[in-house]
C-alpha cells in the first residue's frame, strides 16, 4: 500500500520538476548564457565561410569582439 504513494510521488516530481535547472543560474541567465554562445559561433561560421571562400586576408585573428 505504501508502494502506490511512492510510485504517485516520483511520476509528479518527474513531470514538475524544473528541467536542467542550476542552482547557479536563474533561467534568465541560463538563456542568456545560451544565446551569447550561439551569436558566438554564429559570427565565429561566418569568419570561417569568409576565409575558405577567401574573402578575407587569412589571419587568427577575429573581427569581433569577444570579451
Amino acid at each position: 500500500m505504501k508502494l502506490l504513494p511512492l510510485i504517485a510521488l516520483l511520476i509528479a516530481s518527474t513531470l514538475f520538476t524544473a528541467g536542467c535547472a542550476t542552482p547557479a543560474y536563474s533561467a534568465r541567465e541560463r538563456d542568456q548564457m545560451i544565446a551569447r554562445n550561439w551569436d558566438f559561433e554564429r559570427k565565429q561560421i561566418i569568419d570561417d565561410f569568409d576565409s575558405i571562400m577567401l574573402l578575407r586576408p587569412a589571419s587568427r585573428m577575429t573581427i569581433w569582439n569577444i570579451r
